[in-house]
């Protein structure tokens, strides 16, 4: 039997407990240029997939990650708003990224993580990477701009990517992401385990 077990990342968005917040880079958005800058480009296909996509996770297919599906049912959950970012983005060329890790319930010691979150990343030259988050944008709508170049710090990270080798590689095919630990058992992937998850300070 293999386990392997995410853990929070280190780097410069990040603590262990939760990520930093960076102050919106509205200001800095401007400088970036024309309509065809990369910040423009994004913020195009943020206001798209928040005024076109609705959080809902009704039914079947959600939760994928699928670009396709999402844009064909203009419904599900974090991962379904974020793959179409990400999808447009990389048409234009822009770089990007998909973090993933748990909501941490906001202003308590203690308290039970449902579930995991993700937002996406773009890179502007100029500015850096800058982080949105469009499903969390859509639930708290008075925080539509807020959510383009800002994250909250009621999350912490555990992953970057999607199709996932992991380091010793599983056997088994590459992982959508990684934000659960993950089982083999003689090769072959185990997913009959019971996950719950709090935080405590």
């Amino acid at each position: 039997m293999h386990v392997w077990i995410p853990v929070p990342q280190t780097d410069q968005h990040q603590t262990v407990r939760v990520l930093a917040v960076k102050a919106p880079v509205k200001t800095r958005m401007t400088q970036e240029g024309s309509q065809s800058g990369a910040v423009a480009k994004a913020r195009a296909a943020y206001d798209y997939l928040f005024t076109n996509m609705r959080y809902d996770k009704t039914g079947s297919g959600w939760g994928r990650g699928d670009a396709v599906w999402a844009c064909d049912a203009k419904r599900g959950n974090c991962t379904d708003f974020h793959s179409p970012f990400i999808g447009m983005l990389r048409v234009d060329g822009i770089p990007d990224r998909f973090d993933i890790g748990f909501p941490l319930p906001e202003n308590k010691d203690k308290g039970d993580i449902a579930g995991y979150h993700c937002w996406a990343e773009f890179y502007a030259r100029k500015t850096g990477w800058i982080p949105v988050d469009i499903s969390e944008a859509w639930k708290a709508k008075q925080k539509e701009d807020y959510f383009f170049g800002s994250v909250d710090a009621n999350r912490v990270q555990l992953s970057t990517g999607r199709d996932i080798a992991l380091s010793h590689k599983q056997d088994g095919p590459a992982l959508n992401y990684f934000v659960y630990p993950y089982v083999e058992v003689d090769g072959k992937p185990y997913d009959k385990l019971d996950k719950q998850f709090s935080l405590r300070k």
